[in-house]
Order: C-alpha cells, then structure tokens, then sequence
C-alpha cells in the first residue's frame, strides 16, 4: 500500500512543475455555514484541474521508460492533464475518452499535444481499450485513480493544505474514483490525525459509498439521465485507492443535482469561481445538509476543476437558479385582443419582476380560441417574490400554471 513518503517524494517531484493552487478564506461560506470555510482552488491548476499532478509524477517517475510514448483514457480533466504532463517530457500522449466525451475537453486535449481517439461507450470500456493498446504497442499506461504513483501526486493537495492550513479540522473532497480523497487523506491524516476527510458523491452514482458499505469494490449501476458533475460518474472505484478509504476516510455523503447546481452558482455569483459540477459538490454537501461541522471548525472544500462545458454551464446555471427562487416559470391563459398582454406584463413590472423570455403560443391543442396562451420566464428575488407575484396575478383574475 502506499505511504505518506511517496507523497513527500511526489512534492519533491512535482515542485516547480506544477502550480501551488491558492488557500483562499470565504466569509460568505463562513458565514452560511456556521464555519470557518476555505477553498483549495485546484480549478487555478495547469490544465484545469488537480489531474495533472498525479499525471505528472507518473511521467516523470518513468521517464526511462515512455521514450515511445504513453495512453490514458480519461472523460476529460484526466486527458488534460496527462496531455500536458506528456509535452513537458517530451514524449506523444494518446488519450482514448468515451464516445460521448464532451467536444469542448477533446479539443483542449488536443490543444495541449496529444491524439485523441473516440472509443468506449463508457470510461470503464474506454480504460480496458486503453490498457490493451499499451500492451500492445508496449507503452505505459497511466490510469486516471487505480494507479499508486497516481495517487501520490494527488497527495500533494493535502499536504498544501495542512502546510497552508496547519489546524484544518475538516476536508471536504469531491470522489469518482478515488485517488484524489485517497492521496488526500493520507497525507492529511499523517499529519494531523484527528482532521476528518469526508468524501461526496452524487446520489445518482454512489460507487464509493457502496464499496465501503460493501467492504469491497463493486461496480454501480449509475442513473440514465447521469449527472452535471460527470468528473466523479465512475461506477467503480479503484482497487488501488480503495484500501485507503477503509482506513483514513470518514464518511461518504451524497449530494443530489440541484443541489449541485445550486453549489456551482454560489461559487460563481460569491466568489467569482468557475467550478465544474463535481468541484461544487463538497460546497453542495456542506450547504445542503449532507453533514454536520461543528460551529466555528476550520472547513477547507477542494475545489478539484473548473474544466466546465460552456453549453453544460448555461443548463447549470438554470437549474441553479430555479432552486434559488431566481427564475419563475409559468404559462397564462390571455384573451386574444389588443392590450390584454400589455397589462399583463404592467403587472409583472408593478411586481418588479424581469421578463426574461416570452412565447406567444396560438392555435395550439387545448387553447380556446378566441384565447392566446403565453409562456414566460422572469428573474425572480426568491420565493417570497414568486409568491408575491402569483398572489398578484390571482387577485386579478389572471389563470396560470407554474411550471
């Protein structure tokens, strides 16, 4: 099993290679949560992302031995940072993403140097391509958590912020497959012992929460619809890091997608922080409820990436918004003539509530028709707002339907 000396070796290793991500204090979290709450920035880290410090050590731990070049199989932040660890050495990377990977990561993977193959309908297929084309053009293999040097190098956030944050009592970190709690964990408890390490996960993919209550790795079976912090849909974590998470780990909670949504808007209005969906969740799951800290401890949320799809973000946004009471949805029936919409949305501007968007929807099943139905969506202060104005809207006799 690993041990805290590897990931002494990897700080050795990795100094000047890679970026010494910021300990940065939020009041504002602080303040909501009862706490003292920091964020370990990883989303500042080359490439995006904390990957590219176990990428890196891999590499160059093994220089004498990828002159031909190395593969990895990633969803994303892992290619990134393989790719980036690869030209700094010097040697081609080939990174294999599955099928759905999203285009705004293959095209910054390829941005960074390496060749991107499309292949596996899933990272657990893309991983078993990956590994068989090592084999087969024996080239080295660098997997994205199941890999001991893999974890070392992760180790190197906690040792940052023990160093940052000597009396840190609590370290929230986001899991898919593992290696980043479990290198983190290590060195945390190495040096402080009595610091908790609890992990997050989303509901809709508890693989490490199942293991532990398993006693053993065991694939999940994770929701269709998926999740917006796709870094950490792994159904399985890693027979490396596993034995790691027995041992040092504290708990595993979950967190559900608005919730995470809610966390990635936070981070962005508050702090100014582009984080991707599986970095918001340890800010979902201190928030949301998810677990206790204790009035005035020292909480540190490892901010893991930022690498978030511009599409994806937008949706993300939404859905944050909705949970907040800032955006209100509804449709209302109007009679067809001149002026019924002006007062309608006199109305809403009486109730200071911005019209966001409109569609007028006419000859449409189940509108009459002498009568227009108009959708809208409106920027909303929060609840008591969109009651206000649905009380509004009532004692004037308007029908409609919140959707």
């Amino acid at each position: 099993m690993i041990e805290f000396s590897d990931v002494l070796q990897a700080a050795n290793l990795l100094k000047d290679r890679v970026i010494r991500t910021p300990l940065v204090y939020s009041p504002t979290f602080s303040r909501l949560a009862n706490a003292e709450v920091y964020l370990k920035l990883e989303s500042l880290q080359m490439g995006g992302s904390f990957k590219v410090r176990g990428a890196t050590y891999k590499l160059q731990s093994n220089l004498e031995k990828i002159h031909s070049g190395v593969i990895a199989a990633s969803v994303g932040n892992h290619a990134q940072g393989v790719a980036l660890a690869a030209c700094a050495a010097g040697v081609p990377a080939t990174i294999i993403m599955p099928v759905w990977a999203s285009i705004s990561k293959q095209e910054a993977t390829r941005a960074y140097g390496a060749e991107v193959r499309l292949m596996g309908k899933s990272l657990v297929e893309s991983i078993e391509i990956g590994r068989r084309m090592a084999q087969e053009t024996n080239r080295i293999f660098i997997h994205p958590y199941d890999d001991e040097e893999v974890i070392a190098g992760q180790g190197t956030v906690g040792l940052e912020i023990l160093e940052d944050l000597p009396d840190a009592d609590l370290i929230i970190v986001p899991v898919g497959g593992g290696g980043l709690i479990a290198g983190i964990a290590l060195a945390a408890k190495a040096i402080r012992p009595e610091a908790r390490v609890v992990g997050v996960q989303a509901a809709s993919c508890p693989s490490a929460r199942k293991a532990l209550e398993l006693g053993r790795p065991a694939e999940v079976q994770a929701e269709e619809r998926g999740s917006i912090a796709d870094a950490i849909m792994v159904t399985q974590v890693g027979e490396a890091p596993f034995p790691l998470l027995q041992k040092l780990v504290d708990d595993i909670v979950l967190v559900d997608e608005d919730q995470i949504a809610s966390a990635v808007l936070k981070l962005l209005e508050r702090k100014r922080i582009l984080a991707e969906g599986a970095a918001a969740a340890p800010l979902a799951a201190l928030l949301g409820g998810s677990l206790q800290v204790a009035e005035g401890s020292r909480v540190v949320l490892v901010v893991s990436g930022g690498n978030v799809d511009s599409l994806l973000l937008e949706r993300i946004i939404a859905a944050g918004l909705f949970r907040e009471g800032r955006l209100m949805h509804f449709s209302v029936s109007l009679v067809d003539s001149p002026g019924s919409l002006a007062c309608l949305l006199g109305l809403l501007a009486d109730q200071e509530a911005n019209v966001v968007h409109i569609h007028h929807a006419r000859n449409e099943s189940g509108v009459a028709i002498n009568y227009t139905r108009v959708d809208l969506e409106l920027e909303t202060r929060g609840f008591e707002h969109i009651k206000g104005i649905e009380r509004a809207m009532e004692g004037a006799g308007y029908r409609f339907m919140r959707r």
